[in-house]
C-alpha cells in the first residue's frame, strides 16, 4: 500500500508539473496570447499570414510582435489583420530586392529593416542600389531602419537616401549611423545588436506634429503611424465598431 501511494503522488507530481510547463510555455506563446487580445476570426487570419510568412523564411516573429503591439495600443482587430497583411507583402518585397542585390541571403533583421523603409516610400530599386553598394559582409539593418527613422523625422526619403549612402561611402560603422538618425547613447551602445538597434531606432522620436511624443507607435506615443487611436480603451476593441480610415500604412 505504501509503494502503491508513493507511486500515486510520484505520479501526480510529475503530472502537475507537466501542466505548469505547458502552461509557462502558453503564457510566453505569442500565438496563444493573440488568440486571447483577438476576436477569433481575426486571430485566426493573423495567425495564418504568420505562418504563411515563416514557411517562406520571413521574420514571423516580428508579425507577432507587431500584432501584439498594435493590440496592446486598443488598434481596432480589423486595422490589426490588413496591417499584419501590408506587412508581410512588404516583407515578401523586401527579401526579393535583397536577394536580388546580393548573393548572400538576407537575415530577418535586414528583411524586417527593408519592410520599414518600403513602408515608408522608399522605392525598392533605391533599398537594391544601396544594398549593391553596401559590402556584402555588412548587415544592412541598421542602415535600413536609420533611412526610415530620418523618413519619420521629417526628411524625404530621397535625402534620408543620400545622407545614409554618403556615410556608408565614407565607411561610417553602425554606430556612427545611430548617431545621425539622433538615437540616444543608451541605444546607440547596442551596435553590435542589430535586433535590438533596428528597433529602437524604427520607434525613435518624430517631430510634434507626428501626433505624439514618439513615431511609429513607440511607447509615450499614440497609435502607430496612420492606424486611429482607441482611446486607450484596452486590447479587445468592437471588431464591428466602424473606425476612421488610415492615412498612412500602419
Amino acid at each position: 500500500m505504501k509503494r502503491r501511494y508513493k507511486f500515486t503522488v510520484i505520479a501526480l507530481m510529475a503530472a502537475s508539473t507537466s501542466q505548469l510547463a505547458v502552461a509557462q510555455s502558453q503564457g510566453n506563446d505569442p500565438s496563444a496570447r493573440l488568440k486571447e487580445v483577438l476576436p477569433a476570426a481575426v486571430a485566426e487570419h493573423v495567425l495564418a499570414t504568420i505562418a504563411a510568412a515563416r514557411s517562406h523564411d520571413l521574420p514571423a516573429s516580428a508579425l507577432e510582435n507587431r500584432a501584439l503591439k498594435f493590440a496592446a495600443r486598443g488598434i481596432a482587430p480589423k486595422d490589426i489583420e490588413k496591417a499584419i497583411d501590408d506587412q508581410a507583402d512588404r516583407m515578401a518585397k523586401g527579401r526579393d530586392v535583397l536577394e536580388g542585390a546580393r548573393s548572400k541571403k538576407p537575415t530577418g533583421d535586414e528583411i524586417d529593416a527593408a519592410a520599414e523603409a518600403i513602408r515608408r516610400g522608399v522605392d525598392g530599386n533605391k533599398i537594391s542600389d544601396l544594398a549593391k553598394l553596401t559590402p556584402s559582409g555588412r548587415s544592412l539593418a541598421v542602415p535600413l531602419y536609420v533611412i526610415g527613422s530620418l523618413i519619420d523625422r521629417g526628411l524625404p526619403s530621397t535625402d534620408a537616401l543620400k545622407r545614409v549612402r554618403d556615410r556608408l561611402e565614407a565607411r561610417a560603422s553602425d554606430n556612427d549611423l545611430e548617431q545621425l538618425a539622433g538615437l540616444s547613447p543608451t541605444a546607440a551602445g547596442q551596435a553590435n545588436k542589430p535586433a535590438e538597434t533596428g528597433r529602437a531606432l524604427a520607434e525613435t522620436k518624430r517631430p510634434a506634429s507626428a501626433g505624439g511624443s514618439a513615431g511609429n507607435g513607440s511607447p509615450g506615443g499614440g497609435p502607430p503611424a496612420g492606424v486611429p487611436a482607441n482611446g486607450g480603451r484596452g486590447a479587445s476593441p468592437n471588431p464591428h465598431k466602424p473606425t476612421t480610415p488610415p492615412g498612412k500604412k500602419p
